[in-house]
């Protein structure tokens, strides 16, 4: 019976394949470019070679490296210790390589999601975040203008994009894209993340305003009550995610344009709406009571309606609609109100002499006979 001796590999060997299977990192890639490492290292010790000419070995199961030069060994004297250093650069090298390359293969699945961050520094006018596995860079186009930023500060970020940026591919985040609203909509609300509630349109002015057409997909739900939740919970907890300074108008998307103009325009109500469907223009008639709320301050709400639609609107005051006066409501209000039995109880109260009418008489015979004593006395 024929024996095959054991193979006893070296601790080289050993180390090797148990960190390349540990980091998924291919053992003969790990080994070819120890070998052009290793003649990088003999080249710049021997400057002024032909390095075409020139070949290196690595024994895997040893570690021992050789150079050639036309199949001469022409290894230098304790060459070795070169080689052994050069090759756990190299290791170390393709396994962060290869680690970087997982996570941002992971990122890339889950882009257009939002995460949690933490700010770890600020490289320039940029913010790197930490959002778990990696550091990722928020530029200031990505940024809220009227929002502080400080470090070790937590906030949801929307992964926008996985780009080349100085040091190889950078994760870029973002709080000022759509898709940070979207997410927080579907984190807060069960029933956009279960499709029951579908959000058709943002439109938004980072950190000042925001505009968001819902629509139901089920009959019986309230897309724009399933948003805003009991006693506003829903739409306050997103709102707070902003730290208060951006306002969420949450409208009902609707099918036919005018109606749809009609809604975006809230909180303004009761307008006039003419569409012109082919030029994408649409011109609103406001009472003036509304004007000041349909125009928004600074007109970022007729902006925001503009965006939301895709229609031009122009806003005019609607000078048909007269309103009555004050007085007038208030009279018509009041007769309303009144039982019969109190307008019964008013008529005889007021056929009933007033108690002052009764006692004049009887004051104004007291001062004409005081009057009359007053003169009898002057003339004695």
């Amino acid at each position: 019976m024929l024996l095959m001796p054991a193979i006893q590999r070296s601790e080289f060997a050993l180390a090797l394949n148990q960190v390349a299977t540990e980091r998924g990192v291919n053992v003969d890639v790990v080994l070819d470019t120890v070998k052009n490492a290793i003649l990088a290292a003999y080249r710049k010790d021997h400057p002024g070679i032909e390095v075409e000419e020139y070949s290196a070995t690595l024994n895997a199961n040893t570690g021992e490296a050789r150079i050639l030069h036309k199949d001469k060994d022409v290894t230098p004297p304790g060459f070795g210790r070169i080689a052994a250093q050069t090759a756990k650069q190299v290791i170390l090298q393709k396994i962060r390589e290869k680690e970087k390359e997982a996570i941002l293969s992971d990122y890339k699945v889950r882009i257009g999601t939002i995460v949690n961050g933490m700010i770890l520094r600020f490289a320039g006018p940029n913010i790197i975040v930490d959002i778990g596995k990696t550091e990722a860079v928020m530029p200031v186009s990505e940024q809220i203008p009227n929002e502080n930023y400080h470090l070790n500060q937590r906030l949801a970020v929307h992964l926008l994009e996985i780009r080349e940026g100085l040091r190889g591919e950078e994760v870029i985040i973002s709080r000022a894209s759509n898709g940070l609203m979207e997410g927080l909509f579907k984190r807060e609300v069960p029933e956009i993340a279960q499709g029951s509630v579908v959000i058709k349109a943002i439109a938004r002015e980072p950190g000042h305003r925001s505009k968001v057409a819902v629509a139901s997909n089920q009959s019986g739900i309230d897309p724009v009550g399933s948003c805003v939740g009991q006693k506003g919970v829903r739409v306050q907890a997103i709102i707070q995610e902003f730290a208060g300074i951006e306002k969420i108008d949450i409208i009902q998307w609707q099918e036919t344009p005018k109606n749809y103009i009609a809604q975006s325009l809230s909180p303004a109500k009761d307008l006039r709406v003419e569409v012109k469907e082919e030029e994408k223009v649409a011109k609103v008639f406001v009472a003036s009571k509304d004007l000041s709320l349909a125009i928004g301050r600074e007109g970022n709400n007729v902006r925001l309606a503009s965006k939301l639609t895709g229609y031009r609107i122009e806003i005019e005051e609607d000078k048909t609609k007269i309103e009555e006066p004050e007085e007038i409501k208030e009279t018509k209000g009041s007769e309303d109100i009144r039982k019969p039995e109190d307008k019964v109880k008013e008529e005889k109260k007021a056929k009933e002499p007033k108690v002052e009418e009764v006692q004049k008489p009887a004051e104004e015979k007291k001062d004409a006979k005081e009057e009359k004593k007053e003169e009898v006395k002057a003339e004695k």
